[in-house]
């Protein structure tokens, strides 16, 4: 009986440590050291203090007496297409590449780029409010509470303004404390512009406001109220709504964005939510809403020992509670903080699809912030049969397609027609569909969304390609985003490697998935598709080319040509000698070319390649650079270095959203990774616990990050060693782990727990825990 009973108390012993070492696995609040806190004054809206709920966001800022908070709505949109109504019906896809065959450049040009260069499609803003107080009245600093997502204003008398977006309702707060104002402006956008007429739109932007051509905002007010109504085009309407009231010491005001969307009255929607806001005072609508962020956080958390990289980390997954949201509109460029200067936003503030979309949600997965994610999802399933017009209309293909640079109700924009109509693109989305169904695990989301949103996707692409005296499937036109821009040579030899690489994920991902749904016969055409596309273009030392004939010979912005090794898993480390040929010398090459005609989305998309390939030095040295040239005070990513010390020849300032979401994913790449070295196989992914960690994170942790497969991982690394992991499955299933333990064996808290080659295999129920110590 002793021995037993001994054993026993052991057992129950190292599980309790297991347990220790690996954290209670609640996920920690962000912690207030690492908020973003900005000294007064703030004279510019891009660097804000950034508020939102999703459908609603806002930009607190100001100078001594004044605080403005610049206003916004995801879905406040001008469809109108410049120039010839449905033009990508007239000059089709087919029509564009018999041009291109005929070397008539500027004839497709002038088809499919013109149709960008007008003012509209564009996203709107919607205008702000300015608090004017006393003049004795001057504001200290600026406070953006990640954890209750409130801003604050401090002032040097120790009045303060809180303010928040209820993730409840839709529906704004602030809340005025320790002084009164003297006034309270409405600024619709035309206001604005009237105040600040020579406001730069940025690149690509349709120019000022005033070249709308809208009428002037009809505006009321009674004694607690004013609002203004916009009309915009098409039918639209907006109204911006403010109500004040008086509380003992507190002034507070609740404001509101409604449309034509929501109601035909949409001011009395508007009255009646600000009355109802007030009637329940701020700390009653601060309730639910902190409620709702609480479960937010409770999602996951990473510690790093980088004050930095952690405050930016914190800071961009907020991004997600704040500007996307299950039933409001995705996020574009610049989410729900669009421009606020009398101008419309840089490139019109749109989808872009090349690059912009599927980077900005690209982070949620592994957070686990999977609602914030379908955001995306949802607004590429719901406008499917616009996608299928298009792809009928334009490519004149079954299938369908969503354009490469779209508005918000998901009309083709035009612009360089390499890229912006470059079906390639879709395949790119598709992807997003692939990661969301790996990472939940759920089978109903794979038959009714992943599957056919794919599928279809695949199909479009399978009525494009064509054998050449080969067998080789090959595009009519190609290209690689952005090489050369939008001159003659950005046409490139059918399949460039981006095409390649795009097409060969998605065939593969139609492979797995159509397995994973028992059709067979589906997954076989996959397979036999991704296989007639022919292997990666490479020179004889592996670099990996533009397409069969071009090498990439100068500093580029984009990583097309090496896409398959990130996002992609289609060439990684565990690919054999000749996978990590084809990335040690295409590295090298890129490393030579250096990083003179990067963006600030550049640097953290390397960060996130390097961390795939395991390079942790080279990760973080990419990811420090972002931080320090490429970020405004506030965190926005700016595209250009706004050091100006020879990070980038780009030093311009426009301000978009991808760049941050990259960094993000930067920080997660490093921590824990669960790719397949197998894409296209059925249930093939391997776990990596801290695989890319850099030697000056000697010390660092995570909390409930999720894995493909539907696995939630936590643990702990001290002293640039690994000290204990677990993983918690969320279906029953095999569970495979890289063995990158420096030699050490971790001592496990089940039974059969079996290893093959540097993989740890063991098989776990649904919400069975696996522990791990060493």
């Amino acid at each position: 009986m002793y021995i037993p009973r001994f054993f026993s108390i052991i057992f129950l012993f190292f599980n309790l440590c297991c347990g220790l070492a690996v954290s209670a696995q609640t996920p920690d609040l962000p912690d207030a050291r690492y908020n973003l806190i900005l000294n007064a004054p703030i004279s510019t809206w891009d660097e804000a203090i950034p508020l939102g709920n999703g459908l609603m966001g806002g930009l607190l800022w100001g100078e001594n007496n004044i605080i403005r908070l610049s206003l916004d709505r995801g879905d406040l949109w001008d469809e109108r297409t410049s120039g010839e109504q449905e033009w990508w019906k007239k000059y089709t896809y087919q029509k564009g590449a018999e041009m291109i065959a005929q070397k008539e450049f500027s004839t497709v040009t002038s088809w499919w780029d013109a149709a960008y260069r007008g003012v509209s499609p564009t996203k709107l803003p919607a205008g702000r409010i300015e608090i004017k107080l006393p003049d004795a009245e001057v504001v200290k600093e600026f406070e953006l509470r990640e954890a209750t997502a409130e801003g604050v204003a401090r002032f040097i008398s120790g009045a303060a303004i809180n303010a928040l977006y209820s993730a409840h309702d839709p529906i704004a707060l602030l809340s005025i404390k320790g002084t009164v104002p003297d006034e309270i402006k409405l600024l619709s956008p035309m206001d604005v512009y009237h105040k600040n007429t020579k406001g730069q739109g940025g690149p690509s932007s349709g120019g000022s406001v005033s070249k709308l051509g809208y009428p002037e905002a009809v505006k009321g007010k009674s004694e607690n109220t004013q609002w203004y109504i916009q009309e915009a085009a098409e039918g639209l309407k907006y109204c911006v709504y403010i109500e004040t009231k008086k509380n003992g010491n507190e002034t507070l005001l609740a404001f509101t964005i409604t449309s034509t969307k929501d109601a035909d009255d949409f001011l009395s929607l508007a009255a009646k939510r600000c009355s109802l806001a007030l009637n329940k005072g701020y700390n009653a609508v601060r309730k639910p809403h902190v409620k709702w962020w609480d479960a937010f956080w409770q999602k996951s958390s990473v510690t790093v020992p980088d004050a930095a990289i952690q405050k930016q980390y914190n800071l961009v997954q907020y991004f997600y509670g704040a500007a996307s949201r299950l039933n409001a509109p995705p996020m574009p460029l610049q989410g729900v903080w669009t421009a606020d200067n009398g101008a419309l936003p840089p490139w019109k503030g749109d989808y872009h699809n090349d690059l912009n979309t599927q980077m900005t949600y690209m982070a949620y997965q592994e957070s686990g912030r999977f609602n914030e994610g379908a955001s995306y999802l949802n607004f590429l399933w719901d406008r499917r049969d616009l996608f299928r017009a298009f792809a009928k209309d334009f490519y004149g293909t079954t299938g369908l397609a969503c354009p490469g640079v779209m508005s918000y109700s998901g009309q083709p924009l035009g612009g360089w027609g390499q890229y912006s109509m470059s079906p390639s693109m879709s395949a790119w989305s598709a992807h997003l569909f692939y990661l969301h169904w790996l990472y939940i695990a759920d089978d109903e989301f794979l038959q009714q969304k992943a599957y056919p949103w794919c599928s279809e996707v695949g199909e479009c692409m399978l009525g494009l390609l064509k054998k050449d005296n080969k067998g080789i499937l090959k595009l009519p036109l190609s290209s690689s985003p952005e090489i050369f821009d939008n001159s003659p040579k950005a046409w490139l030899e059918p399949n460039s490697n981006y095409d390649l690489m795009s097409l060969k994920m998605l065939f593969l991902s139609l492979q797995e998935m159509a397995e994973s749904c028992g059709k067979s016969k589906e997954a076989k055409k996959w397979a036999e598709a991704a296989s007639a596309l022919g292997d990666f273009h490479t020179k004889a030392d592996g670099t990996l080319l533009l397409d069969a004939k071009y090498e990439l010979t100068s500093s580029h912005r984009h990583l097309s040509n090496i896409i398959g090794m990130y996002p992609f898993n289609l060439i990684t480390d565990e690919g054999g000698e000749k996978d990590k040929q084809i990335i040690d010398a295409s590295l090298s090459h890129w490393d030579s070319l250096g990083t003179s005609l990067w963006c600030g989305y550049t640097f953290s998309w390397m960060s996130c390649l390097k961390a795939r390939v395991g390079d942790g030095e080279a990760a973080i040295k990419n990811l420090d650079f972002f931080l320090k040239a490429f970020v405004l005070r506030n965190g926005f990513h700016a595209n250009g270095d706004q050091t100006k010390s020879g990070f980038s020849n780009f030093t311009y300032r426009p301000f978009t959203l991808e760049g941050n979401f990259l960094a993000s994913q930067a920080v997660q790449e490093m921590l824990m990774q669960s790719w397949s070295p197998t894409p296209g196989k059925v249930n093939t992914g391997i776990i990596h616990i801290f695989p890319a960690m850099p030697q000056k994170w000697a010390n660092a942790s995570f909390t409930n990050l999720r894995a493909e497969g539907g696995y939630k991982v936590s643990a702990v690394r001290k002293n640039n060693k690994t000290t204990g992991f677990s993983i918690i499955p969320g279906k029953t299933g095999t569970v495979r782990i890289k063995d990158n333990f420096d030699g050490r064996t971790p001592k496990w808290n089940v039974k059969n727990v079996n290893k093959t080659g540097d993989i740890y295999e063991v098989h776990l129920i649904k919400g069975q825990k696996l522990k791990a110590l060493f």
